[in-house]
């Protein structure tokens, strides 16, 4: 089972008070219903490739408006052949789409009503309601975060994200092929997102993963770095005692200032230790690091002159 597949089952276990209800059934109606006539009578069929999300709906409209709807199941014949859920309800359809307020007498409206808007756990239960509808999430264990709602309507795409930004989620929008969708990228907000509509099981897992993950790449990115360091050092050292080679094979390092004489040979019996080491093993010392990085410097400087002829 997928990780969105995970967080949705946990959403379609949650208890809910009718009018959370029926925000949420306000969501999963207008993203995932279409209406049909039948008998002059509308009939409304609301379709999910979810059998929990299909036996929620039918849960609730039977709890909450007693409605007995027929659940059918269809193959899909296009791109993944999974099964399609199709919830059908003949009796009251349109009773449910008035007081849902999604329907204008001939079809479903795309706009949320703004008294919604202003109850916070309306608002958490319709964001559940989209996300069941047609939201997903990545697994935290991927490179990726991201969470997106989908909606065929640009005005209803909107106003998924004015709700989920009243909480400073930080929500964007775009559009896609077919429609748009509200999307999340930041790790904090994606699990602020799914604590708001109750998914918590699945919130802990997510950060769970997520700072297991985070530490895993802050280790890393330490080593990286280390080794890099380790890696400069490295070839500092040998390029100076190439340098160091170079004066004692021409004219001998006792050519040289007694305190670069001292650095020199201190250099060439320990090719591997750090500046700040050097600096403390070199005959009359310690001396300071930026001392002995002063001292190798005219040590190159004197190898390069050497190696151009300018010192005979």
């Amino acid at each position: 089972m997928s990780y969105a597949s995970e967080v949705k089952k946990e959403l379609t276990a949650l208890t809910v008070h009718r009018d959370n209800a029926k925000a949420e059934l306000m969501a999963l109606i207008r993203i995932n219903g279409s209406l049909s006539l039948s008998h002059h009578h509308f009939v409304l069929n609301v379709s999910s490739e979810n059998p929990a999300i299909a036996r929620r709906m039918y849960q609730l409209l039977s709890k909450f408006y007693g409605i007995t709807g027929e659940l059918s199941v269809r193959r899909k014949m296009k791109l993944k052949k999974n099964n399609l859920y199709i919830l059908r309800v003949e009796d009251k359809a349109t009773e449910v789409l008035d007081d849902l307020k999604i329907f204008d007498g001939i079809q479903i409206v795309e706009r949320v009503p703004q008294k919604l808007l202003k109850n916070d756990a309306q608002i958490r239960s319709y964001l559940r309601g989209a996300f069941l509808a047609s939201g997903s999430v990545n697994n935290p264990e991927t490179s990726r975060y991201h969470l997106e709602i989908y909606s065929l309507y640009e005005s209803h795409n909107d106003m998924i994200a004015e709700m989920m930004n009243k909480y400073h989620l930080k929500a964007r929008t775009t559009k896609r092929r077919s429609g748009y969708i509200t999307y999340l990228k930041e790790a904090e907000k994606i699990a602020d997102f799914l604590q708001l509509i109750g998914a918590t099981s699945s919130m802990l897992k997510f950060e769970d993963i997520r700072i297991v993950r985070d530490m895993r790449n802050s280790v890393n990115r330490l080593v990286n770095c280390e080794n890099a360091n380790l890696n400069k050092v490295a070839n500092a050292a040998s390029k100076q005692i190439e340098n160091i080679k170079l004066i004692d094979d021409v004219i001998g390092l006792n050519k040289l200032e007694p305190k670069l004489a001292q650095v020199a040979r201190a250099r060439l019996q320990h090719p591997e230790v750090s500046l700040k080491e050097l600096g403390e093993l070199v005959e009359g010392g310690p001396i300071s690091k930026s001392g002995i990085n002063h001292r190798l410097r005219k040590i190159n400087e004197y190898a390069s002159k050497l190696g151009e002829g300018e010192i005979a």
